[in-house]
């Protein structure tokens, strides 16, 4: 392709003559994202990417947890919430998110809050997202009515927190690292805070805290530059900065001067050592490195750590993370520990091995595999705009966004005498919290300096050259048929395949394979799931580290997971990289080593997975029903396990076992393949075909037949002891497929009780009226075989367990009211029309998109089943909603409902 470099002249003198007599003015370009800045000091970051159909809008405030001050811990994060309650101009704004079809949240981290919403991109809906997000940045309603139920909210979702024995531990090590900086505080806040604050010191917070020279303004997606920038510059341009500058925060953490131990004893079976060091900001120079280090000490399966207490089986997993913060922050390593594991001696081999780091010099080997590792996952993020948009807010947050493209540079120059030199810096005993104190007559200290002069490390970054726009993909219906090659290959592959350009020339190869009955696959138990998972562990030419090398590399990713005899692999690539990566998954596919010491590894994983969660509420409530619900014999594919049962049936898995069950299961049977993005299409099909021919299992496909059946009305209570948060979840069994007459008004009837964003009949009672649950809807799950017809309704809602009576009323009142008074004309409206976007959305989306391919073609239909089922939601009438209400949702005394917490003894 020629490049006009007139034309790009031209555009050139255009926006500069634009920025120049408004009032943005373009700062910096770097890698296709452009910076602009407001006379009232807003930042503006426009990322535009034709290939994605969506635009995301993120706005990022720079304040965090490390701005609160006394009295005020949480309230950033409880300010996050209650700027979803709405302005004068958008009272209800989980409604308009909803009828939009957006995708949005909010989020808080130490440095930073961001709200953000993706959807379909029109210039309408990027319209209502600029002005809403310039609306509730000074407009906000920041009431009393609001908080008096969000607090209880913030304070759920604080409780579910404190189930969890990984996140409390985490939390109190933290908090025990550090002396007086903030970042030894848990964004979630303090209880006592979130619940007595007074909403003057709310409104005083987001009065300081949100204005535009405090915020970074992001666009990313399909949008017009120029249409984009006038509209930003209309929506936000009137906004005026306070008179009052901000000044950031000053406090800095001292040199810590010994081994910190914090020890918590809670219920739980779990057992678990973590270990912390402090580190510089992400800004500094050292941070890349600490990532890298973090990488060689927890990486599956070459990291230290794993390889000294997974593959040892002296623990069932490790890992790490390193938040990249404005200021000095810090490295966290987590163990799990199985309970019939010595936690002594794992925490001996963690420190031994952290102290090693130093002892035993990082290998160019460590360094190479590393560097690989985080470069890959580095340049898919690169790759996705939509998620770009909003993981920029850490560096923004750190700083400026151009750090994203600095620690990238730094983590890819990074050589072998530099980690060293970091790692003797920082991996110091008295630099570490973990389980004891140890006295010393001369402390080792390190001293960790704030990063000066930012700007000028960033101010003259040019970065290197863009991953483009890819093209504009048309997501209508038509459109979508006239780019899908259909077909079978002559080895009984069926394919889907959309040719189209991606930004960064991104790929997805979706792959299945399905084999086997209901007789063939009886007593087969975990037999299926761990095969599968053992596909990436090493093949008979290649080790499970050569793979994974090997993956990044390409700067690819592949996984397998299984159901029964059904086999489901992806592959996600670049048009450069796709065809070494099809051979490499064709290479897992077909000839796994299945070593048995990885399948050592996977069964302690997935015990300690269970043990993990045998006192959890959600879990032990969904594991319930399941088993409420079966109907089918021991044995029987579709036999629901007891925790028990799961439990044995690992623990008798062998090598043996999963050999014959891949000899016996593992051919194309029923296969389908689904690729999207930048390829060549004759090139991948020949593949399939030359690569699979001859690969066939032993029993033929059959579907698993799984009829409807009658709810068992039932209201049951499980006690989970010490255990802040509850879960309650309902089913209601529906006789109907998403080929049923019945199936659009139902499914609308479901988003409108259960759905959207915060704005269904049942997120309104609980949370926004009730503020008893962080969590709470309703949804259908659709059966799309029409001899089964085996749908169900369900809902859910996450609450301390005080609330019990509340959430249970607050159910019964709002399905009896859904069955009687019926639904209104504006709730169809909104839902319909949110229900239409949110399919834009879905169709904009590669990894959606294939899905949807891949089940058209399973049941021999085309993307005109999707069209013509739109076209009959936006003919739907509130009559047409109100009828099927009352054919098939019954009042919440005949669902079937299981509810677990620690709830008191009746």
């Amino acid at each position: 392709m020629k490049t006009n470099f007139l034309a790009i002249f031209l555009i050139g003198i255009f926006f500069n003559c634009l920025v120049g007599y408004g009032q943005l003015k373009k700062i910096a370009s770097v890698e296709g994202i452009t910076e602009y800045r407001m006379d009232n000091g807003l930042k503006v970051l426009l990322f535009p990417d034709n290939s994605s159909q969506t635009i995301t809008v993120n706005i990022t405030y720079l304040v965090g947890s490390r701005h609160e001050g006394y009295g005020e811990k949480g309230m950033a994060h409880l300010l996050e919430h209650m700027v979803f309650k709405g302005t004068p101009k958008h009272p209800d704004i989980p409604k308009e998110l909803s009828a939009r079809g957006a995708r949005p949240n909010g989020t808080t981290w130490y440095d930073r809050t961001n709200y953000f919403e993706s959807f379909n991109a029109t210039d309408d809906n990027l319209e209502w997202a600029l002005d809403l997000e310039a609306d509730r940045m000074v407009n906000s309603f920041i009431a009393k009515k609001d908080l008096d139920s969000e607090f209880s909210v913030v304070r759920n979702e604080f409780e579910s927190g404190e189930n969890n024995p990984t996140r409390v531990l985490m939390e109190k090590v933290i908090n025990t690292a550090f002396v007086w900086h903030n970042y030894g505080n848990s964004t979630i806040g303090n209880r006592s805070d979130i619940e007595r604050v007074p909403i003057e010191n709310l409104k005083a917070f987001y009065k300081k805290f949100y204005r535009p020279d405090n915020a970074v303004l992001m666009v990313t997606g399909k949008f017009d530059e120029r249409k984009t920038l006038s509209l930003i510059e209309e929506k936000f341009g009137k906004i005026e900065s306070p008179s009052i500058p901000l000044r950031d925060s000053y406090t800095e953490e001292p040199p810590q001067d010994g081994e910190k131990t914090v020890h918590i004893s809670r219920v739980g079976d779990l057992q678990i050592a973590s270990a912390l060091y402090h580190t510089p900001a992400g800004s500094h120079e050292d941070y890349a490195a600490i990532s890298i280090i973090e990488n060689i000490l927890s990486d599956e399966p070459s990291g230290r750590l794993y390889k000294a207490l997974v593959e040892t089986q002296k623990a069932s997993s490790v890992w790490a993370f390193s938040p990249f913060t404005k200021e000095p922050g810090f490295l966290y390593i987590n163990v799990d520990i199985p309970s019939d594991k010595n936690a002594n001696e794992a925490e001996k081999i963690l420190k031994s091995t952290l102290d090693g780091i130093r002892a035993i010099p990082i290998t160019q080997q460590e360094l190479d595999r590393a560097k690989a590792n985080l470069l890959k996952r580095i340049d898919q993020i690169s790759r996705n705009s939509a998620y770009l948009g909003t993981y920029m807010s850490e560096f923004i947050g750190a700083g400026d966004w151009r750090l994203n493209f600095i620690h990238r540079d730094r983590i890819e120059n990074m050589s072998l005498e530099m980690i060293n030199e970091v790692a003797q810096k920082y991996f110091i005993p008295t630099n570490r919290t973990i389980g004891r104190f140890i006295p010393s007559k001369h402390p080792e200290r390190v001293s960790i300096a704030h990063t000066e002069n930012l700007d000028s490390l960033v101010s003259n970054y040019q970065g290197r050259e863009d991953m483009g726009t890819g093209e504009s993909f048309d997501v209508a219906y038509d459109a979508i048929q006239k780019r899908l090659a259909l077909g079978t290959l002559p080895n009984g592959i069926e394919y889907g395949i959309i040719e189209k350009s991606n930004r960064g020339n991104t790929v997805r190869v979706n792959f299945s394979i399905r084999n086997g009955n209901a007789v063939s696959l009886s007593n087969k138990g975990v037999l299926p799931s761990l095969t599968a998972s053992m596909l990436n562990k090493g093949t008979k030419n290649k080790t499970r580290q050569e793979i994974e090398d090997q993956l990044s590399k390409l700067k690819s990713s592949i996984s397998f997971r299984a159901n029964n005899g059904n086999t489901y692999v992806n592959v996600v690539s670049t048009e450069e990289n796709l065809m070494a990566s099809m051979a490499l998954m064709a290479e897992m596919l077909k000839s796994p080593a299945f070593e048995p010491k990885e399948l050592e590894k996977l069964k302690t994983e997935q015990l300690a997975y269970l043990e993990m969660n045998s006192s959890e509420p959600q879990f032990l409530a969904s594991k319930r029903m399941s088993q409420i619900e079966n109907r089918f014999a021991k044995g029987h594919p579709l036999y629901s396990m007891t925790v028990e049962e799961e439990k044995a049936a690992i623990k008798e898995t062998t090598i043996a076992a999963i050999q014959k069950f891949y000899s016996e299961f593992y051919g194309l049977g029923r296969a389908i393949m689904v690729g999207i993005g930048t390829m060549q299409a004759q090139e991948v099909k020949n593949f399939m075909e030359k690569e699979f021919s001859g690969f066939k299992g032993k029993h033929p496909y059959e579907r698993l037949k799984d009829p409807h059946f009658p709810t068992i009305a039932i209201n049951e209570n499980i006690i989970t002891p010490d255990k802040k948060n509850a879960m309650t979840l309902g089913r209601l069994r529906i006789k109907i497929s998403d080929v049923h007459q019945d199936y659009p008004a139902l499914n609308i009837a479901a988003t409108i009780l259960g759905g959207g964003f915060l704005n269904s009949r049942i997120a309104e009672r609980l949370r926004q009226k009730d503020g008893v649950s962080y969590g709470a809807g309703a949804g259908l799950q659709t059966d799309s075989n029409m001899e089964d017809e085996n749908s169900a309704m369900y809902l859910y809602a996450i609450y301390a367990p005080a609330n019990y009576d509340k959430v249970q009323l607050g159910f019964k009142e709002e399905i009896d009211r859904f069955i009687n008074e019926g639904i209104t004309e504006e709730e169809l409206k909104n839902a319909v029309n949110g229900w239409i976007q949110e399919e834009n959305v879905s169709r904009a989306k590669d990894g959606e998109l294939a899905s949807i391919i891949n089940n058209n073609i399973f049941y021999n239909r085309g993307i005109e089943f999707q069209k013509l089922l739109e076209r009959k939601i936006s003919e739907l009438t509130v009559s047409d909603v109100n009828k099927v209400i009352q054919k098939y949702i019954q009042a919440f005394e005949n669902w079937t409902v299981i509810n677990a917490g620690d709830f008191q003894a009746p």
